[in-house]
């Protein structure tokens, strides 16, 4: 099994949970965040006052998946992701040992 988690644009959030649904991806996990890369944030003018906004709002997105799936539920989340402009997010895959549905105490793959 596989964690996929991915920092994204928060404005990339509905293709790509479009996208995961149209696939059948019955469960995700958001979280908002915030942070930089190598942009290091942006500079912005609010009422004639210019002033540096070191973190930037993103979206954190994680899907566990079986280790057969994982592969296109990656393309899915790149593919949504992707503008092609400095920012885009990282997307990064853990292995993952166990799964517990806790209400019925399911194990592995069939807890997914």
């Amino acid at each position: 099994m596989k964690l996929i988690t991915a920092i994204v644009r928060p404005e990339k959030l509905d293709d790509i949970r479009s996208a995961l649904e149209d696939h059948g991806v019955q469960g995700l996990t958001l979280s908002a965040a915030s942070g930089y890369g190598r942009q290091r944030g942006h500079t912005e003018v609010y009422r004639g006052a210019e002033y540096t906004s070191d973190l930037l709002a993103k979206v954190r997105i994680e899907v566990l998946t079986t280790n057969e799936q994982y592969e296109q539920i990656l393309a899915l989340i790149l593919t949504g992701s992707n503008t092609g402009r400095p920012g885009d997010g990282k997307v990064w895959i853990t292995d993952i040992h166990d799964v517990i549905r806790v209400r019925t105490g399911e194990r592995g793959p069939t807890a997914i």
